[in-house]
Formats: structure tokens, C-alpha cells, sequence
């Protein structure tokens, strides 16, 4: 009987593309082996760009350092780190441990060649997921991927964004705690939950740079609202850059401060409903771009390139 083909690249040549067909092959019929192969693949594209750094990190200005010489020593590092990746360094064992602790990391394994169409099928499958996101009984990998459900314990499947990209774990964990207050607030201004969302992450880094009170808590200030002389809550001081003329200037600002991230919203749909400033930014409807622009235009910020930070999160990280 004539065997399958061998999957294991490492015994071959690094450039062996016949053998990467057969890799991608093996992976999407959700062969163990394969799976296997394909972590010490992914282990050895470690070690090589370990050895291009350290290539790189070493004076290269003797008589034989030249472009040729460049290409060979590559090609040569590039067949050690297979070589090495066969040893192990273990990389592959915790990849391989993590990728069969659901059935699901097969076929992620043999889509990854095409991260956009992976990503949209599994925003598309999470629309007809249970409510829960459970696994039903008897339900196989495929039909799992196809359903957007996931199995009991395991992470939800990933979401993508307006431009095709599937959203970073952080990115979503911000958006999903987020959402209801910024929902609320939509109902509030008209504006779209993700555009808030998107302002809320660049003015607060997703949440990692929040501004603190005295005493160090949170101020569950979202969006960078200063405390003006008609503020009558409660106040926070930190240091902030805002620009003059394109110059950046440290300078010392106090800022409102809420006792939920709820708060922070509810203040700041008042101020964009209330304020005559934003009049135009409540009208942009739908468009991020227009959105972005428009708080621009009024002040909001000092940045020069507020508008376009903003605009780049609304459509390349919030799904």
C-alpha cells in the first residue's frame, strides 16, 4: 500500500514549496500530524528571525560582506532554523497543546494563508451563533465554524472590522465592556456607539491610560472632558499635550472625573446634544470620517492629526 505523503518539512529543503502545499493540505483536513508539522514550521520561523537579528546586530564590512553573500548566508540560516525547529525548543509543543484544546485549530490553521476571509466568516457565523455562544451536542468543528458557536470554556470567535481585519483580543474585551454605555449614549445624540467607542479608545488608550484622581482610582474620564468653570462635579488634575501652532506643550489640566464609565458617557452625549460647538458633528451621521473632522473643527482637540487618528480606530479596529 503506498503511503500518504510526509508532511514533516523539516527533513527537507527550506524553499520546498511542493512540501508547504502538502502542510496546508494536511491542515485543513484537520490531520493531527499536519497540526504538529505546522507549529514546528511556525517554531522555526522563530529561530530565523532570531538569527536575521543577531545577523544583523554583527559589523558586516568585510571583504566577502556583499549582497550574494547576504542571500547565501540567509538561505543558510533559513535551513538551520528547520533543522533546529526538528530538535525543538518547545515553541511548537505549547502551539500545538493550544491549537487541539478545541477542534477548531486545524482549520484556523489552514485558513491563516488568508486572515481577511477567516476573519469575515467568522463575523458572518456570529450572527446565527446560540445566544450563548455554547457548542451544541454533536456538533463537529466545521459545522461549529459555520454556526459561530464555540465550545463550553473557549474564547468567542473572532470579530472583524469595517476594513477586514480581525480585532485584537484587547480591542474587542474594551468594545464588549463598552458597548452598553456607548449604545445608551446613541439613543441619546444619534451618534453610532462605535464612533464614541473609537474617541473613548484614543483619548483613554483603550483604557490603560486613564486619568487618575489624588488618591491614584480611576477618574472614569473616557473622553479627555476638561473641568471648566461650570463644572460642579467632581475633579481630577494630570498632565496633558496639547498643541500650538504644530508646537507640542506639556501643561497641567484638571479634568472631570465620574464615579462610573457610565457617567463619563451620559456627560458626554450632554455636551455634544447641548453644546451649540458640535451642531455639525451630530449631523455627520454614519460617515467616521465626517465625524472625526467635525469634533476637529470645533475644538475638541489640539492635534493636528486628531481627525485622522480617530477616523483610523473607528475603521480599522472596532468591528
Amino acid at each position: 500500500m503506498i503511503g500518504s505523503p510526509s508532511t514533516d518539512l523539516t527533513s527537507k529543503f527550506a524553499l520546498d514549496t511542493k512540501g508547504l502545499g502538502e502542510l496546508k493540505q494536511g491542515a485543513k483536513n484537520g490531520s493531527p500530524t499536519a497540526l504538529k508539522e505546522a507549529a514546528t514550521q511556525f517554531e522555526a520561523m522563530f529561530i530565523n528571525m532570531m538569527m536575521k537579528s543577531m545577523r544583523d546586530a554583527t559589523p558586516q564590512e568585510g571583504m566577502l560582506d556583499n549582497q550574494q553573500s547576504k542571500m547565501f548566508t540567509g538561505m543558510l540560516d533559513q535551513q538551520m532554523s528547520q533543522n533546529l525547529a526538528k530538535r525543538g525548543m518547545g515553541l511548537a509543543d505549547v502551539l500545538t497543546r493550544q491549537l487541539t484544546s478545541n477542534q477548531v485549530g486545524a482549520q484556523a490553521l489552514a485558513i491563516g494563508a488568508d486572515g481577511v476571509a477567516a476573519g469575515k466568516a467568522a463575523a458572518a457565523a456570529s450572527a446565527l451563533a446560540p445566544l450563548d455562544g455554547s457548542m451544541r451536542p454533536g456538533m463537529d468543528a466545521a459545522t461549529m465554524i459555520k454556526s459561530g458557536a464555540r465550545q463550553p470554556g473557549a474564547p468567542a470567535l473572532p470579530l472583524t472590522t469595517d476594513s477586514g481585519r480581525v480585532q485584537a483580543p484587547h480591542v474587542r474585551a474594551f468594545q464588549e465592556k463598552l458597548h452598553p454605555h456607548a449604545a445608551e449614549a446613541e439613543r441619546a445624540t444619534g451618534v453610532p456607539a462605535k464612533f464614541m467607542l473609537g474617541q473613548a479608545a484614543l483619548e483613554s488608550g483603550w483604557g490603560k491610560r486613564m486619568i487618575r484622581n489624588a488618591d491614584g482610582t480611576n477618574s472614569n474620564n473616557l473622553f479627555g472632558i476638561k473641568a471648566g468653570p461650570g463644572w460642579k462635579g467632581k475633579v481630577a488634575t494630570a498632565v496633558t499635550t496639547e498643541y500650538v501652532n504644530g508646537r507640542a506643550h506639556q501643561k497641567v489640566e484638571k479634568f472631570r472625573a465620574y464615579d462610573t464609565p457610565a457617567d463619563s458617557f451620559k456627560d458626554y452625549a450632554n455636551m455634544l446634544a447641548k453644546n451649540p460647538r458640535y451642531e455639525k458633528v451630530l449631523a455627520s451621521g454614519g460617515d467616521a470620517a465626517a465625524f472625526a473632522h467635525g469634533l476637529q473643527r470645533a475644538g475638541y482637540a489640539t492635534d493636528p492629526m486628531y481627525a485622522a487618528k480617530l477616523t483610523r480606530i473607528i475603521k480599522n479596529s472596532l468591528a
